[in-house]
Order: structure tokens, then C-alpha cells, then sequence
């Protein structure tokens, strides 16, 4: 590996502040899950909303790497507050496809910036999965939230929900990406992606 592509002290500094950023702004969306039918609905707020700051991410992002740290420490965090072990695997498996998505354009192509920060999103199912995949164990921890929350929550969230989730995290992260690069667009340009 050539020395100028390793991550250096700037590289890991903006990935830690747009980590926080991300980290931030995603817990006070989630909020929203408190009420049953906004749970699903954030893997259409949450991407869409965070493509702003994402996209002036990708603005700095020019070595390979920093997406995957990235996306690991959202799901690190996402497991340190309660939601399991698989935001992080979700994390490191599609911050690493966002990350190859990003180098396939060098960094510089907007197209490709759009595509990787819908994989990245991606990695918000992680906090679905163990409702899909064990409802019990996951109501047994949301106890405090009360009965009729759990059942309406467990009557919405049916297994058909799991790929709609999925494709909508996609989706509305390419929406959100659109947007960010929209309202950034001196930014991109003075970063050189088109």
C-alpha cells in the first residue's frame, strides 16, 4: 500500500467527529421509535435526514478505509445503547461494500457516492434483526415500554416487513445522498466529485 493511501491523524480525526455527528443526530431521530409506527418508518427518516452530513463526509473521504471505520463505529454504538451485537456486523460488512463502492469511483464520482451511502445505510437493519429473528427475546427487554406498545410494535413489524426495511434503508439513503449533495454542491465541487 502506497504511504499517502494510509489513514493518517487527519483521516481518523473527521472520522470521528462525523462519527459523533452521525451518532448524535441518529439518537435524537430514534426518539421517535417510541412511537410504534415511527419504528419502522426510521429506515426512511433516519438515511434520508443524515445524508446531509454523510455526503460532506464523503467530501473528505479519499482513502480506503474510512467508511468501514466508520459505519463500524455507528454499530458500535448502536450495541453499546441497547440494540445488540449485529449492528456492528451489519456495520463492518456494509461500511466495507460502501467503502468498495466509493474506491470503484475513486473517490471523486458522485454516482458512486450516492450508490455507497445507500449500502452504508444498510446497516440500520442490524437494530431489526432480532425482531425477526427472535421476537421474544426482543419484547422481553422492551418490557418497560408496556403491553400495548409491544403488541401494536409486534403486530407491524410481520417478517414480510424485514426486506421492505431493508430496501427502503437503501433507497432513502440514495434520497438522502441526493439531498446532501444538492444542498453541498460548492462543497463537492471543491472537493472534485462530479
Amino acid at each position: 500500500m502506497k504511504n499517502n493511501q494510509k489513514l493518517k491523524g487527519k483521516d481518523l480525526i473527521n472520522i470521528g467527529i462525523y462519527a459523533a455527528i452521525y451518532c448524535v443526530l441518529m439518537t435524537c431521530i430514534s426518539m421517535l421509535g417510541y412511537i410504534p409506527i415511527m419504528m419502522p418508518m426510521l429506515t426512511v427518516i433516519v438515511p434520508i435526514i443524515l445524508g446531509v452530513p454523510m455526503m460532506l463526509f464523503y467530501t473528505k473521504v479519499k482513502k480506503f478505509g474510512m467508511i468501514t471505520i466508520m459505519a463500524t463505529i455507528v454499530g458500535i454504538y448502536l450495541c453499546v445503547t441497547g440494540m445488540g451485537f449485529w449492528p456492528i456486523l451489519f456495520g463492518v460488512v456494509f461500511g466495507f461494500l460502501a467503502d468498495l463502492i466509493a474506491k470503484s469511483g475513486s473517490y471523486a464520482s458522485g454516482k458512486k457516492s450516492i450508490l455507497s451511502y445507500g449500502t452504508f445505510c444498510v446497516l440500520l437493519f442490524g437494530n431489526y434483526l432480532p425482531l425477526y429473528i427472535d421476537r421474544e427475546g426482543y419484547f422481553s427487554t422492551r418490557q418497560s415500554f408496556g403491553a400495548e406498545y409491544i403488541n401494536t410494535l409486534g403486530n407491524i413489524m410481520q417478517p414480510w416487513t424485514a426486506p421492505v426495511l431493508i430496501i427502503a434503508a437503501f433507497v432513502c439513503g440514495m434520497l438522502g445522498a441526493l439531498l446532501g449533495k444538492a444542498l453541498l454542491k460548492k462543497h463537492f465541487v471543491k472537493a472534485g466529485i462530479v
